[in-house]
């Protein structure tokens, strides 16, 4: 691994290979680039104007975005370079969780992106005397634009040498704070270092190109794409900005830039799928059939699997008439995607890799910066239902227990990038990071075992969180993750959480698919009126048992789903009556609050 800086990375592509179409992004519809010299120069002279605002290296600085833009990325740049520390925040969070981690990063200023951003962080900016100023990134009453702090385009930038001289691979670079399925956000302290071990893994086994397109459209308030970021600029590609409103149908950014990579997290993945498999649903006669039969195939994919014979023809034809249109779909162009965050369906990865959509599965998390294996994009280097194995530097153990099957352990981790700590939270760090012979291991709390994998090498395979596992009175301990998944997969399943701690047995609360159930109802001539009233509908309800019945023979007694509820209300990430949401800012479920809002539910269940 190199002593490289993360700055160091756009320096090194304005010098090895600059770009025309470096940063882009939509103005006014209109598809709109920074070159890579361009953006050193905004990067540098927001570097002065930080500077002349009196920060010094250490001190914090606030960002909260709806979407990146190549704005941020070069503030991003312009902290990293002077020492000042970026704490990137989710924008769907409450005004109380701003107010917490602006106070508690000590944060002197906050740049604030459009839409309610700028009166959530105001809100919030009532009870912080430590915090200056709030800027915003676009033109809004109520606030600076950041362009008021830029130094001019003729500045002077000489004196940045001099700090980025001073900062080491081993000195704080960001303070990313965790969304936490419960209690407050902890603020995770990364070095350079930490970082760059990742970006320079990846690097080596991602499929991307100087010149490639990328389209980014996750929140860099997540380590996953704040570090995919740097990747793009590592490897000279052109990113374009945007969101995940934007990016299908015909005029869709998918169809605009043609990307040859991107990341991406299950729930997009799933969303695509089921928009699949419902237009599949709407074909008639021959048409219909065609696309159910090439469906069907995919059934049957592996990773590395090959095909000769009727079987190689059957692939052909399904490749020519139906798999090309959904690679159409997403530009043409794509060599390569990962997916990270949380568990993909296995069904969903088998779909999209068997029609030419390469898609890995990542495994990680904010504390390591986030990577501990990869599937990677060559021959042997991936297995379905595993997440790969551990990345180059990294080292993997199971510490089993009585509260494990026999070849389970809760997953321990040494790797360059475990993190400095949590900020201001010595105790829970010591929790987290432990020290075994002299070095370094971080407990993950996921629960996982190895499987024999392509050329002799150990696969990770995630069996569930360790503190998600649920044990039934009887004693037995229950993973719901790989339940949850299962019944997700299905078409009709839009949202799915398994309960039964210290219950006799498992159920399960389901969210169902409203565009899903709505088109089995036409299917079966059952007049639709709306979800609340067709989810009591017997021919629905016994629609689920079905569904049930197909998913246990797959586990375990013990695991076997009894009973289900059926739930009207999608669980989200954000609550437009102010009520505290089901999801994380990433998707997660916080199961203590579903647990609470559907407690009626559960009890009726096992009344």
């Amino acid at each position: 691994m190199t002593n490289k800086r993360l700055f160091d990375y756009l320096l090194d592509q304005v010098a090895k290979y600059p770009l025309e179409k470096a940063f882009g992004r939509k103005i006014n519809g209109q598809w709109t680039y920074l070159s890579s010299q361009e953006m050193l120069r905004l990067a540098n002279r927001a570097s002065i104007g930080l500077l002349q605002l009196g920060l010094r290296p250490g001190d914090k600085v606030a960002t909260v975005v709806y979407q990146t833009t190549p704005e941020w990325v070069a503030l991003d740049y312009a902290m990293l370079q002077i020492g000042v520390i970026n704490i990137p925040m989710y924008p769907t969070i409450s005004s109380r969780e701003y107010e917490y981690i602006l106070q508690e990063s000590e944060a002197k200023y906050c740049i604030a992106g459009d839409g309610d951003l700028l009166s959530k962080v105001l809100k919030a900016k009532e009870k912080l005397p430590a915090l200056q100023e709030v800027f915003t990134f676009e033109q809004q009453e109520g606030a600076r634009s950041w362009t008021s702090f830029l130094a001019p385009e003729d500045a002077d930038f000489s004196e940045l040498e001099s700090y980025r001289a001073q900062i080491k691979p081993d000195d704080l670079a960001t303070i990313i704070y965790t969304s936490g399925t419960t209690g407050n956000p902890k603020g995770v302290m990364l070095s350079h270092r930490n970082i760059v071990y990742n970006v320079e893994t990846v690097r080596a086994m991602a499929p991307i190109e100087p010149g490639d397109r990328v389209l980014s459209f996750l929140p860099v308030s997540h380590v996953y794409e704040r570090v995919a970021t740097y990747l793009f600029t590592l490897a000279g590609a052109s990113v374009s900005y945007t969101n995940t409103e934007n990016l299908g149908g015909e005029d869709g950014d998918l169809r605009a830039i043609r990307p040859h990579f991107f990341t991406c997290v299950p729930r997009l993945l799933e969303k695509v799928y089921d928009r699949i498999y419902n237009k599949g649903l709407e074909l008639k006669g021959p048409k219909r059939w065609l696309f159910f039969w090439a469906l069907n195939l995919t059934d049957d994919w592996e990773f590395d699997k090959k095909y000769t014979g009727w079987k190689a023809f059957q692939w052909k034809i399904a490749d020519k008439l139906i798999f090309s249109k959904w690679r159409e779909a997403l530009g043409g162009c794509v060599k390569g995607m990962t997916t990270g965050a949380s568990a993909c369906p296995t069904k969903i990865l088998r779909s999209f890799n068997a029609a030419g959509i390469p898609v890995r599965e990542v495994y990680g998390l904010s504390e390591v910066a986030p990577g501990l294996s990869i599937n990677g994009f060559g021959p042997g280097e991936a297995m379905l239902g595993t997440v790969g194995p551990a990345m180059d530097g990294v080292e993997l153990r199971l510490e089993h227990g009585p509260d494990f099957r026999p070849d389970e352990g809760e997953i321990l981790a040494k790797t360059p990038g475990i993190m400095i700590g949590y900020y201001k939270k010595p105790e829970q760090t010591a929790e987290m990071i432990r020290e075994i012979n002299g070095e370094r291991w971080l407990s993950t709390g996921d629960v996982g075992t190895f499987v024999d994998g392509p050329g002799g090498r150990k696969f990770l395979k995630i069996t569930d969180r360790k503190k998600e596992l649920l044990k039934t009175s009887g004693g037995k301990y229950v993973a719901p993750t790989p339940i949850e998944s299962m019944l997700k997969e299905h078409h009709l399943v839009e949202q799915a959480m398994v309960v039964g701690e210290n219950r006799k047995f498992v159920s399960a609360l389901i969210v169902p698919s409203e565009q899903g159930l709505r088109d089995w109802c036409n299917k079966h001539q059952i007049a639709w009126t709306n979800l609340p009233e067709m989810i009591r509908n017997p021919k629905v309800i016994h629609r689920f048992e079905m569904l049930l019945e197909r998913v246990n023979p797959h586990f375990n007694q013990v695991d076997q789903l009894k009973k289900f509820a059926l739930l009207a209300e999608p669980w989200e990430p954000v609550k437009a009556d102010g009520s505290e949401a089901e999801l994380t800012p990433t998707l997660k479920m916080k199961r203590r609050v579903i647990l609470e809002k559907c407690s009626n539910e559960i009890e009726k269940m096992y009344a």
